[in-house]
This record gives C-alpha cells, structure tokens and sequence, in this order.
C-alpha cells in the first residue's frame, strides 16, 4: 500500500436534524425512512497527518481515538495518524455529531493512506447509518435529504407470517438516497439546545427500539404520502407551510410513538416548551432533531427567525437553554489537502 504525495488532510462537516422517520411499520420489507437536513453549523473539523503512532489532541479527543483505533485496526495498517481535532458538533443532541465525527475520520485516513474509500465504506467499517442514512447522504451532498430505508427480512408479500416486530434488518448496506434538493438560501434554521441532558444514544437508544410496539400500518402509510404529496412538492416550490405542515405531522405521530422512551413527545421539557410555544404562534415549520434534545423551527428568512429568537429568549430564561441561528448546506463536507 503506497502512501500519497500530500501529508496534511483538513476534513470539515456539519451537523443535520433528523425530522422524523415515516415507516416505522416495516410491512413492506423497508423500515424506517428519514427525511432530514444538512445544517451549515456547528461543526466538527479536524486536521490529520501521517504518524506511526496514534496521537489525538482536542474536542473530544478519547472520541475520536477509539474510532481511529478501529478504524486503523480493521484496515490493517502499518502506520497510524495524528488527529487534531479544531471543532466538534455538540455530543448526544441529536444533530448526528457521532456519524459526522466517524466520516471525518474516515476520509481523513483514507486520503492519507490512498484507500480511495467511499462514504458509505467508511459508514459501515465504523458502524454508522444503521437505521437512517441522513448523516452519510449529508456528508457527501448536503441539502434537504430522504432515504428509503433498510431492507428487512420482513416478507415483501402478503403470504408473510412474519410481524413487522420481529423482522431484522440486513447488514448489508446503507439506507439509500431516495430525493435530495437544495433548500432555499433565504431559509433559516433556529436551534434550541438543552445542554443539561443527553438524548437517548448508544445501547440505551436499542433497548428502547426493541420495547416499542408495532407501529399502526395506517399511521406509516399517512406519514409516507405526506412525505410524497407534500414536503417533497413543497421543496421543488418553496412552500415553507406545506413543507413545515408535512415536517410537524412526523413529529407529532413519531414523537407520540417514542414518548415511552424518551419521557413525552419531546425529550426535553424544556426545548418542549418552546416548540408548544412556537406551535401558538402558528410557526410553519418546527420540531425535535432524532431523540433530541435540540429542538428546530424553520422560519423564511433572517429578520423573521432573529426577532422570534430574542422573544424566546425573553420568555424562556432557563440557563440551560442555549439558542442558534443557521442556514443549510447545500455542498456537503470538505476536504484540503496539503
């Protein structure tokens, strides 16, 4: 394995909300199915060179070396990286910082060492988009993003016995890009952060996957034509009420359907409040990120998502509660090399 000329990699990527799943049923050999967005901040960036030993300095650097180990390890290499890691996307919020953070490893040791590996590779040697394919298709795209979900072993006729409960999912591939758009530049996107509590993640986010009952076929098949006949329509036009309308009947019935899990409709009462309080205000477009704790509202423009910004600020006061404005990526990570 011969290494490449250049010896200093840069890898920047971002953060994206996951708006909600539509198929949770799985009745027809696919479940899930995400519809998310690929955010321009925050963001994890990190500068990788070529070491014989493993070496990790910053943002959370105990991280980023067991991915590195595993990564290095499964790849068999005789070399090893020096990792400095200039930024990171908020741990455990719900905005995808774990795929992010493994992606930009990946590529990082990929580019150093000429492996010529693709996002859904790296994806799978580091065990990400097991259920939503939103943070790989992110990484490499950007924008407004729909998978199709993961295929099941659930049967695809129905002649199957098998409940949609019991089916298991194939380790085969990624969940696939089904629809990207760009999402409109005038668009602003609003961020509250809970920085006192932990979405559910890890071993804790499969227990509560496997208590859930099944999903009501009636409900998955409403959420997909909405997705179909009114958020993919309003994308291609701009319509932010269509599109916010879509977004908030995913969150209602999905966010009902985890409540066990996750304690009510939203993880955190706190970012709750704020988004029951958007819902009076008539915002088109709102809800929690994957478990959350973020919360999000979408509002048309600048002016508009600032001055609803300062009111919450206003009436909410809760310490913890921490707020950002941003727009979306429409170009997906970046990559320098030197």
């Amino acid at each position: 394995m011969s290494l490449v000329n250049f010896t200093e990699i840069t890898v920047k990527s971002t953060a994206r909300l996951h708006m909600g799943f539509f198929d949770l049923h799985g009745g027809l050999g696919r479940k899930f199915g995400s519809i998310g967005l690929s955010l321009a901040a925050p963001n994890v960036e990190l500068l990788a060179m070529r070491s014989e030993k493993l070496c990790v300095s910053g943002f959370a650097s105990n991280r980023a070396e067991e991915v590195a180990k595993k990564l290095i390890a499964k790849l068999n290499l005789t070399g090893a990286v020096n990792l400095k890691i200039k930024q990171n996307i908020p741990e455990h919020a719900g905005m995808g910082s774990g795929t992010q953070f493994a992606l930009t490893i990946g590529t990082a040791i990929s580019q150093l060492y000429g492996l010529n590996l693709n996002t859904a590779q790296i994806a799978e040697l580091t065990g990400r988009g097991g259920r939503s394919g939103i943070g790989i298709a992110a990484f490499d795209q950007g924008g407004l993003l729909i998978d199709g979900g993961r295929v099941s072993h659930a049967a695809r006729s129905h002649a199957s016995k098998v409940q949609p409960s019991q089916a298991t999912l194939t380790n085969l591939k990624v969940p696939p890009l089904i629809a990207r758009y760009d999402f409109p530049k005038d668009w602003r996107i609003l961020l509250i952060l809970d920085n006192n509590q932990p979405g559910i993640h890890g071993e804790e986010e499969l227990a509560a996957f496997k208590t859930l009952p099944i999903f009501p076929e009636n409900l998955a098949a409403h959420l997909c034509r909405s997705v179909l006949m009114q958020a993919m329509p309003a994308m291609v036009e701009k319509d932010l009420a269509a599109f916010g309308y879509s977004i908030r009947e995913l969150q209602m019935y999905v966010g009902d359907y985890f409540a066990p899990a996750q304690g009510g409709r939203y993880a955190s009462k706190y970012v709750g409040a704020v988004l029951q309080h958007l819902e009076t205000l008539g915002v088109a477009c709102h809800g929690q990120s994957s478990w959350g704790p973020t919360g999000f509202a979408v509002f048309e423009n600048e002016e508009l998502a600032q001055k609803t910004m300062l009111e919450l600020k206003m009436k909410f006061t809760e310490p913890h509660l921490t707020w950002q404005i941003c727009s979306a990526n429409n170009e997906g990570s970046e990559v320098l090399r030197a």
